[in-house]
């Protein structure tokens, strides 16, 4: 999603229905293809001049997708002149906004709205997390200075003061595999990273507060019925008596395959797990069966609705530019996705498969048509130059934080990203004054050098003159002297 709680959590499927991980279980055992014309493909054309581009993003490091990514979908990103996304990723009130969302009301504490036996189990499954961090770490991460308790501390921070909804989610995130995944940023992210060292135009289609207040329209049986299940599931997993149907591996395997089904993607771009189970006695599949359509009908169709009306203003307001709208692939599958929104507007929208070119703006066509083919200079990826000078002024914590939009909710995160946009700040405006040119420093120079010699020259002038008017009265003292007075 990289909306909703898109950076919150890499993955929520660990609560996915045994009936949904059989009905996808046959397109799992896909080959991987090395051929762009047999690559997945997530990408939608929306007709018109220049065109414009729906892709379908997930939420997990992009190092493990990019490779399977069709050119022609690079293309189009490269090429368009405004790149949209759910939520600003790269916008510090994004991370402070959802924060805030996230509390309990000021003077109260998740010790006194929880029952005592699921604080305590929660307190517990904590510290087991916060022992095993270490020890689940890679190298790799270690190697690029992220350490263990920073990382719980960014993830699990301020804990006793979020509302159970989002501790709920926070658990869900604690687990080796997501942890291993830390510190490279998820696929969305990447992408505005990139648009804004592009310099493209960057923008949202939603607000902080339509995605974050929906999580909290659940009325409190149902937040702690999602709560228990949750730690029930950790804690069976940690025994070794359960094991997860299905997981990030399988989420990022289903997407490399080009596997369209919606299942999957549709709880990774809600980003809420599915508790409804058939282990579950009646009247707790009932409550499932709320919470899953409660979320279903306000993380996914209501947000699809609102989206698709503000790409269509956003494409009427700007009709010369081409547009690429990156969200999660959940929005585009299934039912009353963004798409049918859109062509129920009256546009055409087709997929786009692997392989196919893609329509080149008329702006970049030649007057001739014998070379149209000729492609027009584009700004390559970063992790693609052979040099990444432009990488080196960026620090762990740039692709950590907004990537774990995971909430970044202790107020020594919040202040240290404030203080990274300060110091940007600062730098760009003394380069703006380091970048005098040479000629102009020169003439400085030379002005100061002219007037040092005007004082010079005005100061001996000076002293010759005292030296002269000095010498003049001596003389008229000596003559004076020697003059006889008259008789």
């Amino acid at each position: 999603m990289r909306g909703t709680l898109g950076a919150f959590i890499q993955s929520c499927l660990l609560l996915l229905v045994r009936a949904d991980a059989w009905r996808l279980k046959d397109s799992a055992d896909c080959e991987l293809n090395g051929k762009q014309t047999d690559l997945n493909s997530f990408l939608w054309t929306i007709k018109r001049d220049p065109p414009s581009y729906f892709y379908g993003t997930i939420h997990v490091p992009y190092t493990r997708v990019w490779d399977f990514i069709p050119e022609n979908s690079k293309l189009a990103f490269q090429e368009s002149n405004i790149v949209y996304f759910e939520l600003d990723l790269t916008d510090p009130y994004t991370i402070s906004a959802l924060t805030s969302c996230q509390l309990l009301p000021q003077g109260e504490n998740l010790q006194d709205v929880l029952p005592r036996d699921i604080y305590r189990r929660l307190k517990r499954h904590l510290e087991y997390v916060k022992l095993m961090m270490p020890s689940w770490m890679t190298p790799d991460q270690r190697g690029k200075g992220l350490y263990a308790d920073y990382l719980f501390n960014a993830i699990a921070g301020n804990w006793e003061r979020k509302r159970p909804v989002w501790v709920m989610l926070m658990v869900n995130s604690l687990t080796e595999a997501d942890i291993k995944t830390r510190g490279v940023p998820v696929l969305d992210l990447y992408l505005a990273q990139e648009a804004e060292r592009m310099r493209k135009r960057t923008g949202a289609v939603e607000k902080v507060e339509e995605q974050c207040h929906p999580l909290n329209g659940l009325n409190f049986s149902q937040v702690i019925f999602a709560l228990n299940q949750t730690l029930l599931q950790q804690e069976s997993l940690r025994a070794g008596s359960l094991q997860v149907p299905y997981t990030t591996e399988d989420l990022i395997r289903h997407y490399n395959c080009g596997d369209l089904n919606s299942i999957i993607f549709n709880h990774d771009t809600s980003q809420v797990p599915n508790f409804n189970n058939v282990t579950l006695p009646p009247s707790e599949q009932v409550t499932a069966q709320e919470i899953d359509s409660y979320f279903r009908q306000e993380l996914i169709y209501k947000r699809n609705e609102r989206m698709g009306k503000r790409v269509k203003a956003l494409l009427e307001e700007h009709p010369e530019k081409s547009f690429f709208f990156a969200f999660g692939a959940g929005h585009f599958l299934g039912n009353n996705t963004v798409i049918d929104v859109l062509r129920r507007q009256g546009y055409e929208v087709e997929h786009t498969p692997a392989g196919q070119p893609i329509n080149r703006r008329s702006s970049l066509r030649p007057e001739s048509e014998d070379h149209y083919d000729e492609s027009p200079l584009l700004e390559p990826f970063l992790h693609e130059l052979p040099h990444k000078e432009e990488d080196q002024g960026r620090t762990l914590e740039e692709d950590l934080l907004p990537h774990m939009l995971l909430p970044p909710d202790s107020l020594e995160l919040l202040e240290k990203a404030e203080r990274k946009m300060l110091k940007k700040k600062r730098r760009n405006r003394q380069k703006k004054q380091r970048h005098r040119h040479f000629n102009d420093l020169w003439v400085r120079i030379e002005e100061r050098r002219k007037e040092q010699k005007v004082r010079h020259k005005t100061r001996d002038e000076d002293k010759r003159r005292e030296r002269s008017i000095g010498g003049m009265n001596s003389d008229k003292k000596d003559r004076e002297d020697n003059m006889v007075p008259q008789a």
